[in-house]
């Protein structure tokens, strides 16, 4: 049995889950779960008005006159999440009342239910790959609220028994485990030291499924305050680090460090093509993420 307080804490989150999902779906969101998918069907020969997108090439070759691909929607969806759940998650540099979060993990939470519950509620199934620098649990796609709960406690209290992060872990997990497309959320803060090695996989899981990058940051990872010497620990590796943070120099160049690995995230997923949003836990973020799956959703239809 859990302690009242982990209750107190899976409730919290839960409500907020809810709360937001709420909003996702009662504003004027073309719902990023509706219509994602098509499966081919066959062909018919080209009538003035179709969409010459959907020619078939292959076959005008062939029979040396258009035809077009005809296609039928699919009538579920598997949404999965993919939460980074390693050390680096447990940071929240202060706990801010807007956003209402402590921590980079419990955001996280809350993102992933709030898009579970969206999921469920048009009757999609969703799951879950959590990971560290390996896959640590899976919980695999139901379409229930009782089932986005347990997903919830999972990403509460699930403790990893590594403290790295291998997001190419949680991608071949995902690939080996569904031939058939998925819409897919990675929720990390992308502090994976293979940057080559997750950046193709993430590239090349988007040729198979549909990839979303849901990047949790915190604002001292731009800003140091100036409190003169400190101590800073890499939550992954252990590494400390001696930092005079009343040095104008070392601000700038912490500033100037996090800006430019910032920019190295955003050029990759633009190059792949995945769409990205960064969700701050000092900074509100639902209409953020509205407007985010709100274009998700017109791009898919485009």
């Amino acid at each position: 049995m859990l302690p009242n307080d982990y209750i107190q804490q899976l409730r919290s989150v839960e409500v907020r889950a809810r709360l937001v999902s709420e909003q996702l779906m009662g504003g004027r969101l073309g719902s990023v779960f509706k219509g994602r998918g098509m499966d081919f069907a066959d062909v018919r020969e080209y009538v003035p008005g179709d969409d010459v997108r959907r020619i078939d090439w292959n076959v005008t070759a062939r029979l040396r006159k258009p035809f077009i691909k005809r296609h039928v929607e699919e009538r579920e969806l598997v949404v999965m999440l993919l939460v980074d759940i390693s050390a680096s998650g447990d940071f929240g540099s202060e706990p801010n009342p807007s956003a209402g979060v402590t921590s980079q993990r419990e955001m996280a939470a809350i993102l992933a239910g709030s898009l579970a519950f969206s999921a469920v509620r048009d009757g999609d199934r969703v799951g879950a790959i959590l990971f560290s620098d390996r896959v640590e649990r899976y919980i695999p796609p139901r379409k229930t609220r009782a089932h986005v709960t347990r997903l919830l406690h999972e990403l509460l209290f699930t403790t990893p028994k590594h403290s790295g992060t291998s997001i190419s872990a949680g991608l071949r997990f995902l690939n080996n485990l569904f031939r058939r497309p998925t819409l897919s959320f990675v929720v990390s803060d992308f502090h994976d030291p293979d940057t080559d090695g997750w950046t193709r996989a993430i590239k090349a899981s988007n040729q198979r499924h549909e990839m979303m990058a849901l990047r949790m940051s915190d604002r001292r990872e731009l800003e140091l305050p100036d409190v003169g010497w400190v101590l800073l620990q890499d939550p992954e590796t252990g590494e400390v680090l001696e930092v005079d943070t009343g040095d104008p120099l070392v601000r700038d160049g912490w500033r100037e460090s996090g800006q430019a690995r910032r920019d190295q995230l955003l050029a990759t997923f633009r190059s792949g093509r995945i769409p990205e949003l960064e969700v701050r836990t000092d900074q509100p973020w639902t209409q953020r993420l509205q407007g985010f799956l709100d274009h998700a959703a017109r791009r898919r239809i485009a």
